[in-house]
């Protein structure tokens, strides 16, 4: 990690003090992110609720540029400018991407599944349909206990993903089958998700700063 990124996670323990015993945990959900983007994978997220409505956040957060700008480098820009007019309008307003996807979109497959198959799999099955090698799943719940999320674990197991959880105090369920578990110190559904918001922010600037800061 970047001695900036290092500066990005003080930052975050000095606003919220609470965190402090989650630190080290938050390097390494940083750290992992930061290896998974750097070997050419991609980041999938799942959680229910609010916690889905996480999932959409980060994934907006590392699609496009956060805190810092994302311009595309000269060898991009110069491929994008072969297609002409449409081509340079590519190459001069697309952004960086850190790949990333929340398994909470895919409304079509998810109803689907649920009426066909099992609605305790749905995070699951797309897991396992898209995971690979390398990649990062991070599963968001607040009781570290919600059972289509639990189950997702085993199925990226499987297909060599990292597996890291952001949950509340006690870690619930994930906190033995993840890799990585940032449990923060509180209880409440709300509570736990006022902490999880700062963690993930935190958490993707470092990511960008590693790439383009």
């Amino acid at each position: 990690m970047k001695k900036e990124s290092a500066k990005i996670i003080d930052g975050l323990i000095n606003r919220y003090p609470s965190l402090s015993v989650c630190k080290d945990d938050i390097i390494k959900l940083a750290d992992a992110l930061i290896l998974c983007c750097k070997n050419g994978g991609k980041l999938l997220v799942c959680g229910n609720g609010g916690s889905a409505a996480d999932a959409q956040h980060i994934v907006g957060e590392l699609m496009k540029g956060f805190c810092s700008k994302r311009p595309l480098n000269g060898n991009e820009k110069a491929e994008l400018q072969k297609y002409g007019e449409e081509g340079a309008l590519l190459a001069d307003k697309l952004q960086s991407p850190l790949p990333a996807i929340s398994l909470y979109n895919e409304t079509a497959l998810i109803t689907a599944y649920c009426n066909d198959a099992d609605p305790s799999l749905v995070f699951a099955q797309q897991v396992y349909a898209l995971g690979k090698p390398g990649d990062l799943l991070l599963c968001i719940s607040t009781s570290g206990n919600s059972e289509n999320v639990f189950l997702a674990v085993p199925a990226a197991k499987v297909r060599g993903m990292t597996v890291a959880a952001l949950t509340g105090n006690t870690g619930g369920r994930l906190k033995n089958v993840c890799d990585i578990c940032i449990a923060v110190p509180e209880t409440e559904t709300y509570k736990v998700q006022e902490l999880h918001l700062p963690v993930y922010h935190a958490v993707c600037l470092c990511a960008e700063e590693e790439f383009f800061g």
